[in-house]
C-alpha cells in the first residue's frame, strides 16, 4: 500500500464500483401501493440487520423518483428476486414508465404488492432513514415475511447477472 496513514487516499468512483463488483449480491424490488396504483424499484442494497427487534436495511440512490414516494406511504415490501427475473429487474430500474405493466402480483396482508414467482418477500415499515452519501440507509421493521424454497436468487456480480453453482 502507498501513502501516508495520516493522509486520507483519494478513492477513484470507478475503481471502487470495480472492485465492490467482486461481492456478489441479491436482487430486490421494493414495492407499494400509492394513490396512483402500484410502484417500486430495483435495490441491490439489501440485508438483513437485526432479529430483536426484527429488522432490514437497503439503500435507495439519492435520485430516485420512487422512494419518496413509498417513505411517504410508510409500509412496503422488499421482494428478493430469483433467477429468470432479470428482466423484473431492468423493468423496476427504469424511470416514467408503467413498472407494472406486464408484472403479476398479488398484496401482502399489508397491501404491499408481492411480485409473483420471487424467492423471498418482507412486508416491512419505515424504522428509520440515515445519510449514505448518494444514497440513503433506510432501516425497516419487519412485519411479515415469506419465503419459496424451491426458488434460487437472482445475483449480480461484476456488472452482470448470475447464477449460484449447481
Amino acid at each position: 500500500m502507498t501513502g501516508s496513514p495520516d493522509v486520507p487516499r483519494i478513492v477513484d468512483p470507478q475503481v471502487l464500483r470495480e472492485v465492490l463488483g467482486h461481492f456478489a449480491s441479491g436482487v430486490t424490488v421494493v414495492t407499494a401501493v400509492t394513490d396512483d396504483g402500484p410502484t417500486g424499484f430495483t435495490c441491490q442494497s439489501f440485508s438483513s440487520l437485526s432479529l430483536d427487534p426484527p429488522l432490514v436495511a437497503f439503500a435507495p440512490a439519492r435520485t430516485s423518483l420512487t422512494w419518496p414516494k413509498l417513505r411517504a406511504i410508510g409500509t412496503f415490501c422488499v421482494n428478493v428476486l430469483a433467477e429468470g427475473q432479470d428482466d423484473v429487474s431492468q423493468n423496476f430500474a427504469r424511470s416514467g414508465s408503467d413498472k407494472f405493466a406486464e408484472v403479476r402480483w398479488s398484496p401482502s396482508a399489508h397491501g404491499s404488492p408481492v411480485l409473483d414467482d420471487v424467492v423471498a418477500w418482507i412486508d416491512g415499515e419505515l424504522w428509520a432513514e440515515y445519510d449514505g452519501g448518494d444514497h440513503s440507509i433506510v432501516v425497516a421493521r419487519v412485519l411479515d415475511l415469506g419465503a419459496d424454497p424451491d426458488r434460487r436468487p437472482l445475483l449480480f456480480h461484476r456488472g452482470t447477472y448470475g447464477l449460484l453453482g449447481r
